[in-house]
């Protein structure tokens, strides 16, 4: 059975995410020890014990959802899992860092810096309560394409995630995205409303937001993962590292094309998706991409117990 290795982006988050496995797993615990200390700051703390406003910040979030990934990951090798054993990995927005620095091409440490500087660069491109982005569900990716394009109205709104077959997000000036609801209602969405978000991510409005990654991006080492990344921005893999890295800086504006990527893994064999980290999200989406698909969740020790079974 040919497998891919998936890990979740940004509204996983919990407080108390990854504390069972680090309490469970040496490995898993070292992960948080080493984000920790490439931060300057103890966000496993935050993360474990902390206030759910806090954790939820985009600065704060990011990291904290890459660290509680790779955990989960230090906890299956340790029962004997392989990266190397998955087809290849993938992430949803920051979670492609996840997937890289599961692959070995970015250290984990590295990976914590950049997205403390993406969440950052992410929440100050745009002056609160300018941006917005809504879940448009029930239409399928082209039709709510064509309602942003109508709602932008010289403001931006851009399809920002395709996320499965009857869920997309839009994303981009706050009174564009609100026309964007209102126009999706009159199409036939089964429900179209703003999302908890502090800012309009995917979307062109993140341009300052790029120019800050490709700064940072350009003083760090990425080397070849050792499994193919499907990248959010091309639907497909990708393994060089200056490729990659050209892709990290275009994804902060691009589209989260997360059907269209599950869709290119199946075509290539992928017949299980594992998702590793905090909730469940990607499994529900996987499911609904690929009914023929099997989703398995690990991000709790009981999780991982269900391996032998």
């Amino acid at each position: 059975m040919s497998r891919a290795f998936v890990f979740p982006g940004q509204g996983a988050q919990t407080i108390g995410m990854g504390k069972a496995l680090a309490d469970a797993y040496p490995a898993a615990r070292a992960v948080f020890e080493e984000v920790d200390a490439a931060l300057g700051e103890k966000l496993s703390g935050l993360v474990w014990s902390g206030d759910i406003a806090e954790l939820t910040l985009t600065a704060n979030a990011q990291p904290a959802l890459m660290a509680t990934s790779l955990a989960a990951l230090r906890a299956l090798e340790a029962e004997g899992v392989q990266v190397s054993d998955a087809q290849f990995v993938a992430g949803h927005s920051l979670g492609e860092y996840s997937a890289l620095a599961a692959a070995g091409a970015l250290d984990i440490s590295d990976a914590a810096r950049l997205l403390r500087i993406r969440g950052r660069a992410m929440q100050e491109a745009v002056a609160v309560g300018e941006g917005a982005m809504a879940a448009l569900l029930g239409l399928d990716f082209d039709t709510a394409s064509e309602i942003a394009s109508e709602a932008a109205q010289g403001e931006v709104c851009q399809a920002a995630n395709d996320n499965d077959p009857a869920q997309v997000v839009v994303s981009g000036h706050r009174q564009a995205v609100e026309r964007a609801i209102e126009i999706a209602k009159q199409r036939g969405a089964k429900r179209a409303l703003l999302l908890p978000v502090s800012a309009p991510f995917h979307c062109a409005l993140m341009q300052p937001a790029a120019d800050r990654m490709a700064e940072a991006l350009a003083n760090v080492v990425l080397k070849a993962p050792i499994v193919p990344v499907v990248s959010n921005v091309r639907a497909n893999a990708v393994q060089d590292p200056e490729e990659i890295r050209g892709l990290l800086v275009a994804q902060v504006t691009g589209s989260v094309r997360w059907r269209e990527s599950i869709i290119w893994m199946t075509e290539q064999g992928v017949s299980e998706f594992w998702e590793i980290g905090a909730g469940k999200a990607l499994s529900g989406m996987i499911k609904r991409i690929s009914r023929e698909t099997l989703a398995r969740s690990f991000g709790t020790p009981e999780d991982i117990a269900t391996l032998s079974k």
